[in-house]
Protein backbone atom coordinates (compact mmCIF):
# COMPACT_ATOMS: atom_id res chain seq x y z
CA UNK A 1 0.00 0.00 0.00
CA UNK A 2 2.59 2.58 1.16
CA UNK A 3 4.67 1.64 -2.41
CA UNK A 4 1.57 2.50 -4.29
CA UNK A 5 0.77 5.82 -2.33
CA UNK A 6 4.67 6.70 -3.10
CA UNK A 7 4.38 5.77 -6.61
CA UNK A 8 0.93 7.83 -7.23
CA UNK A 9 2.49 10.69 -5.23
CA UNK A 10 5.28 10.76 -7.83
CA UNK A 11 3.48 10.34 -10.64
CA UNK A 12 1.31 13.63 -9.49
CA UNK A 13 4.59 15.42 -8.78
CA UNK A 14 5.91 14.67 -12.54
CA UNK A 15 2.88 15.67 -13.86
CA UNK A 16 2.44 18.53 -12.19
CA UNK A 17 6.01 19.96 -12.77
CA UNK A 18 5.58 19.08 -16.56
CA UNK A 19 2.25 21.04 -16.44
CA UNK A 20 4.51 24.15 -15.30
CA UNK A 21 7.25 23.58 -17.54
CA UNK A 22 5.06 22.99 -20.53
CA UNK A 23 2.49 25.35 -19.70
CA UNK A 24 4.74 28.97 -20.86
CA UNK A 25 5.28 27.17 -24.34
CA UNK A 26 1.55 25.46 -24.29
CA UNK A 27 0.69 29.28 -24.09
CA UNK A 28 2.51 30.65 -26.55
CA UNK A 29 1.35 27.67 -29.33
CA UNK A 30 -2.26 28.94 -28.90
CA UNK A 31 -1.44 32.48 -29.20
CA UNK A 32 0.49 31.90 -32.43
CA UNK A 33 -2.91 30.26 -33.38
CA UNK A 34 -5.18 33.05 -33.10
CA UNK A 35 -6.21 35.52 -35.45
CA UNK A 36 -4.16 38.72 -35.20
CA UNK A 37 -6.51 40.71 -33.35
CA UNK A 38 -7.18 38.18 -30.64
CA UNK A 39 -3.61 37.24 -29.73
CA UNK A 40 -3.57 41.20 -28.45
CA UNK A 41 -7.31 41.12 -26.94
CA UNK A 42 -7.64 42.32 -23.08
CA UNK A 43 -8.03 40.14 -21.13
CA UNK A 44 -5.89 37.38 -22.67
CA UNK A 45 -7.62 34.08 -23.75
CA UNK A 46 -5.68 30.97 -23.39
CA UNK A 47 -7.98 28.76 -26.35
CA UNK A 48 -8.24 30.12 -30.16
CA UNK A 49 -11.75 31.69 -31.05
CA UNK A 50 -10.74 29.72 -34.14
CA UNK A 51 -7.36 28.14 -35.02
CA UNK A 52 -5.60 29.99 -37.55
CA UNK A 53 -2.50 30.24 -39.28
CA UNK A 54 -2.75 33.98 -40.42
CA UNK A 55 0.08 34.64 -37.96
CA UNK A 56 2.74 32.51 -39.38
CA UNK A 57 1.92 34.04 -42.69
CA UNK A 58 2.05 37.61 -41.59
CA UNK A 59 5.51 37.14 -39.64
CA UNK A 60 7.09 36.97 -43.18
CA UNK A 61 6.03 39.91 -44.31
CA UNK A 62 7.12 42.10 -40.73
CA UNK A 63 10.92 41.20 -41.37
CA UNK A 64 12.94 38.90 -43.01
CA UNK A 65 12.86 35.73 -40.44
CA UNK A 66 13.61 33.47 -43.27
CA UNK A 67 16.97 35.23 -43.81
CA UNK A 68 17.16 35.03 -39.72
CA UNK A 69 16.63 31.59 -39.51
CA UNK A 70 18.79 30.93 -42.43
CA UNK A 71 21.51 32.92 -40.15
CA UNK A 72 21.26 31.23 -36.96
CA UNK A 73 20.80 27.75 -38.97
CA UNK A 74 24.51 28.51 -40.21
CA UNK A 75 26.31 29.27 -37.59
CA UNK A 76 24.57 26.74 -35.17
CA UNK A 77 25.31 23.78 -37.09
CA UNK A 78 28.63 25.10 -37.94
CA UNK A 79 30.14 26.06 -34.92
CA UNK A 80 28.19 22.28 -33.09
CA UNK A 81 30.32 20.46 -35.75
CA UNK A 82 33.60 22.50 -35.28
CA UNK A 83 32.95 22.47 -31.59
CA UNK A 84 32.27 18.53 -31.27
CA UNK A 85 35.43 18.09 -33.63
CA UNK A 86 37.98 19.99 -31.67
CA UNK A 87 36.54 18.93 -28.63
CA UNK A 88 36.34 15.27 -28.69
CA UNK A 89 39.93 15.24 -30.02
CA UNK A 90 41.38 17.43 -27.17
CA UNK A 91 39.68 14.91 -24.44
CA UNK A 92 40.41 11.92 -26.09
CA UNK A 93 44.05 13.44 -25.62
CA UNK A 94 43.98 14.04 -22.20
CA UNK A 95 42.15 11.17 -21.44
CA UNK A 96 44.40 8.64 -23.17
CA UNK A 97 47.40 11.10 -22.54
CA UNK A 98 47.50 11.65 -19.39
CA UNK A 99 50.57 14.62 -17.53
CA UNK A 100 50.47 17.11 -15.86
CA UNK A 101 50.30 19.90 -18.34
CA UNK A 102 47.19 17.77 -19.57
CA UNK A 103 45.40 18.31 -16.21
CA UNK A 104 46.62 21.83 -16.14
CA UNK A 105 44.84 22.41 -19.67
CA UNK A 106 41.70 20.44 -18.47
CA UNK A 107 41.61 22.68 -15.47
CA UNK A 108 42.29 26.12 -17.43
CA UNK A 109 39.01 24.83 -19.71
CA UNK A 110 37.10 24.52 -16.68
CA UNK A 111 38.32 27.92 -15.73
CA UNK A 112 37.02 29.55 -19.21
CA UNK A 113 33.61 28.07 -19.29
CA UNK A 114 33.10 29.32 -15.69
CA UNK A 115 33.43 32.92 -16.88
CA UNK A 116 30.07 34.65 -17.13
CA UNK A 117 30.04 35.88 -20.98
CA UNK A 118 28.77 38.94 -20.02
CA UNK A 119 31.82 39.96 -18.56
CA UNK A 120 33.90 38.59 -22.12
CA UNK A 121 31.00 40.17 -24.15
CA UNK A 122 33.20 43.37 -24.95
CA UNK A 123 36.65 42.50 -25.12
CA UNK A 124 34.92 39.43 -27.62
CA UNK A 125 33.42 42.28 -29.63
CA UNK A 126 36.47 44.58 -29.93
CA UNK A 127 38.47 41.47 -31.33
CA UNK A 128 36.07 40.77 -33.69
CA UNK A 129 35.95 44.27 -34.59
CA UNK A 130 39.85 44.58 -35.57
CA UNK A 131 39.62 41.43 -37.54
CA UNK A 132 37.30 43.42 -39.18
CA UNK A 133 34.48 40.61 -38.79
CA UNK A 134 31.77 42.88 -37.77
CA UNK A 135 28.17 41.42 -39.29
CA UNK A 136 29.67 38.35 -40.67
CA UNK A 137 28.30 34.34 -40.13
CA UNK A 138 32.33 33.83 -39.79
CA UNK A 139 32.56 36.46 -36.29
CA UNK A 140 29.37 34.38 -34.75
CA UNK A 141 31.32 30.96 -35.65
CA UNK A 142 34.28 32.03 -33.98
CA UNK A 143 32.69 32.91 -31.13
CA UNK A 144 30.28 30.21 -30.56
CA UNK A 145 33.19 27.88 -31.37
CA UNK A 146 35.72 29.81 -28.53
CA UNK A 147 32.78 29.04 -25.90
CA UNK A 148 31.81 25.76 -26.72
CA UNK A 149 35.22 24.13 -27.15
CA UNK A 150 35.19 24.20 -23.21
CA UNK A 151 31.92 22.84 -22.65
CA UNK A 152 32.63 19.93 -25.41
CA UNK A 153 36.06 18.76 -23.86
CA UNK A 154 34.76 18.32 -19.72
CA UNK A 155 31.24 16.85 -21.28
CA UNK A 156 33.44 14.37 -23.62
CA UNK A 157 36.46 13.44 -21.04
CA UNK A 158 34.03 11.50 -18.97
CA UNK A 159 32.74 9.70 -21.82
CA UNK A 160 36.07 8.94 -22.96
CA UNK A 161 37.83 7.72 -19.28
CA UNK A 162 34.50 5.06 -19.41
CA UNK A 163 35.69 3.52 -22.21
CA UNK A 164 38.64 0.10 -21.69
CA UNK A 165 41.98 1.53 -23.15
CA UNK A 166 42.10 -1.92 -24.56
CA UNK A 167 39.72 -0.55 -27.46
CA UNK A 168 42.45 1.45 -28.40
CA UNK A 169 45.25 -1.25 -27.54
CA UNK A 170 43.15 -3.54 -29.69
CA UNK A 171 43.31 -1.00 -32.66
CA UNK A 172 46.77 -0.82 -32.31
CA UNK A 173 47.68 -4.67 -32.41
CA UNK A 174 45.63 -4.21 -35.74
CA UNK A 175 47.62 -1.82 -37.51
CA UNK A 176 45.92 1.30 -36.88
CA UNK A 177 47.40 5.13 -35.86
CA UNK A 178 46.22 6.33 -32.22
CA UNK A 179 44.43 8.93 -35.29
CA UNK A 180 42.97 5.68 -37.01
CA UNK A 181 42.15 4.10 -33.62
CA UNK A 182 40.10 7.25 -32.34
CA UNK A 183 37.95 7.42 -35.78
CA UNK A 184 37.34 3.33 -36.28
CA UNK A 185 37.04 2.75 -33.09
CA UNK A 186 36.43 5.33 -30.30
CA UNK A 187 34.09 7.29 -31.82
CA UNK A 188 31.42 4.74 -32.69
CA UNK A 189 31.48 3.44 -29.36
CA UNK A 190 31.33 6.99 -28.24
CA UNK A 191 27.95 8.02 -30.01
CA UNK A 192 25.99 8.71 -27.54
CA UNK A 193 28.54 11.50 -25.68
CA UNK A 194 28.86 12.55 -29.19
CA UNK A 195 24.96 13.14 -29.56
CA UNK A 196 24.64 14.60 -26.45
CA UNK A 197 27.61 17.28 -27.02
CA UNK A 198 26.34 18.06 -29.98
CA UNK A 199 22.59 18.79 -28.47
CA UNK A 200 24.29 20.80 -25.89
CA UNK A 201 26.61 23.02 -28.05
CA UNK A 202 23.82 23.55 -30.67
CA UNK A 203 21.64 24.77 -28.36
CA UNK A 204 24.13 27.09 -26.35
CA UNK A 205 24.76 28.79 -30.28
CA UNK A 206 20.83 28.53 -31.26
CA UNK A 207 19.43 29.98 -28.03
CA UNK A 208 22.87 32.84 -27.91
CA UNK A 209 21.42 36.60 -27.86
CA UNK A 210 24.28 38.79 -26.29
CA UNK A 211 26.73 38.27 -29.30
CA UNK A 212 24.47 38.01 -31.98
CA UNK A 213 23.25 41.44 -30.79
CA UNK A 214 26.80 42.73 -30.35
CA UNK A 215 28.20 41.53 -33.65
CA UNK A 216 25.65 41.96 -35.51
CA UNK A 217 23.17 44.10 -37.60
CA UNK A 218 21.69 43.30 -40.76
CA UNK A 219 23.75 40.14 -42.75
CA UNK A 220 24.03 37.80 -40.17
CA UNK A 221 21.45 38.73 -37.95
CA UNK A 222 20.40 35.90 -36.29
CA UNK A 223 16.51 35.06 -35.31
CA UNK A 224 16.98 35.30 -31.28
CA UNK A 225 17.75 39.16 -32.41
CA UNK A 226 15.02 39.22 -35.25
CA UNK A 227 12.38 38.33 -33.07
CA UNK A 228 12.98 40.96 -30.86
CA UNK A 229 12.44 43.78 -33.39
CA UNK A 230 8.59 42.58 -33.47
CA UNK A 231 8.23 44.23 -30.42
CA UNK A 232 8.56 48.26 -30.61
CA UNK A 233 8.85 51.39 -28.82
CA UNK A 234 5.09 52.01 -30.67
CA UNK A 235 3.30 48.58 -31.32
CA UNK A 236 3.84 44.64 -30.05
CA UNK A 237 3.07 41.99 -33.02
CA UNK A 238 2.32 39.72 -30.97
CA UNK A 239 0.68 37.41 -32.94
CA UNK A 240 3.46 36.85 -35.62
CA UNK A 241 6.22 37.45 -32.58
CA UNK A 242 4.67 34.04 -31.52
CA UNK A 243 4.42 32.30 -34.23
CA UNK A 244 8.19 32.99 -35.16
CA UNK A 245 8.76 31.80 -31.09
CA UNK A 246 7.22 28.72 -32.29
CA UNK A 247 9.12 27.90 -35.40
CA UNK A 248 12.34 28.93 -33.95
CA UNK A 249 11.82 26.29 -31.42
CA UNK A 250 11.04 23.46 -33.83
CA UNK A 251 14.67 23.14 -34.95
CA UNK A 252 16.15 21.98 -31.59
CA UNK A 253 13.01 19.55 -30.76
CA UNK A 254 13.85 17.63 -34.26
CA UNK A 255 17.97 17.86 -33.90
CA UNK A 256 17.43 16.24 -29.93
CA UNK A 257 14.82 13.33 -31.60
CA UNK A 258 16.98 12.84 -34.56
CA UNK A 259 19.99 12.09 -32.12
CA UNK A 260 17.75 10.41 -28.88
CA UNK A 261 18.49 6.82 -30.39
CA UNK A 262 22.17 7.58 -29.94
CA UNK A 263 21.77 8.84 -26.33
CA UNK A 264 19.77 6.29 -25.18
CA UNK A 265 22.53 3.62 -26.37
CA UNK A 266 24.34 1.89 -24.89
CA UNK A 267 28.49 2.79 -24.18
CA UNK A 268 29.76 -0.13 -26.01
CA UNK A 269 27.75 0.34 -29.20
CA UNK A 270 29.50 -0.59 -32.27
CA UNK A 271 32.63 -1.86 -29.90
CA UNK A 272 31.68 -5.93 -31.02
CA UNK A 273 32.28 -6.51 -34.77
CA UNK A 274 29.65 -8.31 -37.00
Amino acid sequence: MKKRLWLLFVISLTCILAMLFLGPYVYLLLTSLKPSAEAVSSPPTLWPSKFSFENYRNMFDYLPVGKYFANSLITAITSTFISVLLGSMAAYGISRFTSVTGKYFLLFTLVIRMVPMISIAIPMYMIIKNMGLIDTHLALVLVYTSVNVPFAIWLMIGFFDSIPKEFDEAARIDGCSWLGSFIRVIIPVSLPGLATTAIFTFMLAWNDFLFALLITSTNAKTATVGISEFLTAYNLDLGPMTAAAVSFSLPVMIFSLFLQRYIVSGMTLGAVKE
